[in-house]
């Protein structure tokens, strides 16, 4: 259980995609990602994670260019917002043109490992990076996930793509992780790290937990992703009590009142 005195971040996140599991096409117009992440700003989202391609099971790979055409507008169009942004992509030149537009964070489910991402970050001492485990790709990563040790094997990873990371010059206190909840992994994978959270929270470096509206909370629950905010309330709940620093979340007001009923029972206080 998280025995601090600070409670999570929230994380908004805004797609600016046609094919997101959850909310796909909904804001592919910048000016509805826009308007979408000013009113998680008002909810309470303490960052807003920005992505142009969607990473969902099975989902079509995205050009360079055509993710550069959806998500800088959304940046500039973001520019003196007053929280930080996050560029959530795994290609180096997205990477570089959202760090050029204001992004301060880059959260990349390929951990850094395309050419040149490692070279990027070291070179922008103030941008923060997200290392996240996946297995396979996006159009294979669910087919038949496999495992001899999950929370080892995901452990590892994360811990050498750690090592990388402070090799190439990037300082370790520049890094968070993500364990990669359904991203080639059964319900028996999810479950199992969420439960041994606490052991991913001491690898040295905050964690940046992602289950809202996933796959496993609807095969707990039998709920269609439109339903299932309970559902991720409860995971985000538990991922906070785990040891989790930031929640990257659809439903920012519902979460940071959970959020705050947590504080006030157990006397957590904000970050």
């Amino acid at each position: 259980m998280n025995t601090s005195t600070t409670r999570p971040l929230v994380m908004g996140i805004v797609n600016v995609t046609p094919d997101s599991f959850s909310d796909g096409g909904r804001c592919l117009a910048a000016e509805a990602a826009i308007a979408h992440a000013w009113q998680l700003i008002e909810e309470g989202a303490d960052w807003l994670d920005i992505g142009g391609e969607s990473t969902r099971p099975n989902a079509a790979p995205v050009g360079v260019q055509e993710e550069l055409d959806r998500v800088l507008p959304v940046l500039e169009g973001l520019r003196g917002a007053p929280v930080p942004l996050s560029i959530d992509t795994w290609k180096t030149a997205v990477m570089r043109a959202a760090i050029a537009a204001g992004a301060s964070m880059v959260n990349d489910v390929n951990a850094l490992q395309d050419d040149g991402a490692l070279a990027l970050l070291a070179q922008h001492p103030t941008v923060l990076a997200c290392l996240m485990h996946k297995q396979g790709t996006p159009q294979t990563m669910q087919q038949q996930p496999h495992y001899d040790d999950v929370l080892s094997e995901v452990s590892d990873f994360l811990r050498a793509r750690m090592a990388a990371a402070q090799a190439a010059g990037i300082a370790a206190e520049r890094l968070y992780l993500d364990p990669g909840f359904g991203f080639g992994k059964t319900l028996e994978h999810n479950l199992a790290l969420l439960r041994e959270l606490p052991c991913l929270a001491q690898l040295g470096a905050p964690l940046l937990i992602g289950l809202s509206r996933k796959s496993m909370l609807g095969a707990i629950t039998g709920q269609p992703v439109e339903h299932r905010l309970p559902a991720s309330l409860a995971a985000s709940l538990l991922a906070a009590q785990r040891g989790a620093a930031i929640l990257r979340v659809h439903d920012v007001r519902a979460t940071v009142d959970v959020l705050k009923v947590w504080q006030a029972v157990d006397g957590v206080g904000c970050q």
